[in-house]
């Protein structure tokens, strides 16, 4: 079995690329000065994230052939399973997450096992190997290492997400290649779908046909933009890797996809302002789209309107053929009305002296009345016609009155 999930080498090399090209340009632009600034965001980074490990040591309990013998066991037996040759300092602690992490301090890498993921699990104990097989994933393939390198691709729409999910789907392969039966694979993924009880009576056939409605718009674009795959996907690959089948999900919605576009990788906790990015970019299209549209409306009435008015305009050249002179309202032509009212769409059609045909469509914003004008003209062979606008927008009228 690959451990290593399909998308995630040519994302890390796409995102890689990314990276060095900007901070070569940041070397460059500052003319190194962006080292100093990485060197004081580097402290930052370890006098904060000092607090955790000491938080860690001085609260956790260290997992080791003596404390939790079980445990150490599990995480020496997975450690040699996929690969991982130096066996990470593993500690047990109490918060109020579910689930597990991997860290790295001082080039010292750490398992973290929360409680309740192990209390939960204690009649399963197997399916603990999937947390850390997951867990000694990110350490095997180096994403707490390569991960400060990477954060300029990282942010990049579409792509920078990608990677984030394709490192779980890694991940979730590396607790798959721990695990000693499909059951536990199973019980792991249900524990965190579920909660610390209600795991055990989970169908897990019906959670695995959720992936169908994944295909959705929102539930696309919410999973394009953020890094973790829907848990049930994740449940449904697992499985079908546990049991040496191939599997394919649901195509997202492509509409989200173009959405995804606009929105950047913004990271963990990054949720909020993720939604911010897309409420602004939504609002931007809506300010764009929204005249456009309007002015659309607009120009199919006065399409819709000119149309009319090239009826009448036949109506005037039959009535002057018979008659030899122009029309003085619309009841000569046998219209029913004096003026040609379409309620609907707001437009009014009468005829002038000089056969003139004025369409009234509205008042422009000064409060005038705002016309598509035919205008005919004697010739030897007829009448000749003219359309023009008059207090209208060149953009409303149609192509031939411009």
């Amino acid at each position: 079995m690959t451990l290593v999930y399909k998308n995630e080498k040519p994302l890390v090399a796409i995102t890689a690329i990314v990276a060095a090209i900007v901070w070569l340009a940041l070397f460059l632009g500052t003319f190194g000065i962006i080292l100093i600034y990485l060197l004081l965001g580097y402290l930052f980074f370890l006098f904060a994230h000092s607090a955790f490990i000491s938080h860690l040591k001085g609260a956790g309990v260290r997992i080791s052939p003596e404390q939790y013998p079980d445990l150490y066991e599990s995480l020496v037996r997975c450690s040699n399973r996929v690969g991982v040759k130096e066996v990470p300092e593993a500690y047990l602690l109490r918060t109020d997450f579910f689930n597990a992490l991997a860290t790295k301090f001082l080039g010292r890498h750490f398992v973290v096992l929360f409680t309740d993921v192990v209390d939960a699990l204690e009649d399963q104990p197997g399916a603990i190997d999937f947390y850390i097989g997951h867990e000694l994933g990110h350490i095997h393939r180096k994403h707490l290492s390569w991960g400060p390198f990477l954060i300029p691709g990282a942010w990049l729409p579409i792509i920078g997400p990608a990677l984030r999910r394709a490192e779980e789907y890694t991940c979730d392969r590396y607790g798959v290649a721990c695990c000693q039966s499909p059951d536990d694979i199973k019980a792991a993924l249900a524990a965190i779908a579920a909660g610390d009880t209600r795991w055990k009576t989970i169908n897990i056939d019906a959670y695995i046909g959720q992936v169908s409605v994944t295909n959705g718009f929102w539930m696309s674009l919410n999973e394009l933009t953020g890094d973790y795959p829907w848990l049930t996907k994740r449940m449904a690959t697992a499985v079908a890797l546990s049991e040496g089948r191939e599997i394919s999900h649901p195509r997202r919605s492509p509409l989200a996809w173009f959405f995804a576009l606009f929105v950047p990788r913004l990271g963990a906790g990054g949720g909020m302002a993720s939604l911010v990015v897309m409420v602004a970019m939504v609002g931007i299209l809506a300010a764009v789209a929204i005249p456009q549209y309007q002015d659309y409306v607009e120009r199919t009435r006065f399409q819709g309107a000119y149309s009319t008015a090239l009826e009448v305009q036949h109506s005037v050249n039959a009535y002057v053929e018979r008659h030899e002179m122009w029309p003085v309202t619309m009841q000569d032509m046998g219209y029913p009305e004096a003026t040609l009212d379409n309620v609907e769409n707001a437009y009014s059609i009468d005829v002038y002296d000089s056969g003139i045909i004025g369409v009234e469509m509205g008042l422009d914003e000064l409060g005038e009345p705002e016309y598509i004008v035919l205008e005919p003209t004697v010739t030897d062979t007829g009448l000749t016609w003219t359309c023009y606008g008059q207090n209208v927008a060149a953009k409303l009228l149609p192509e031939s009155c411009r």
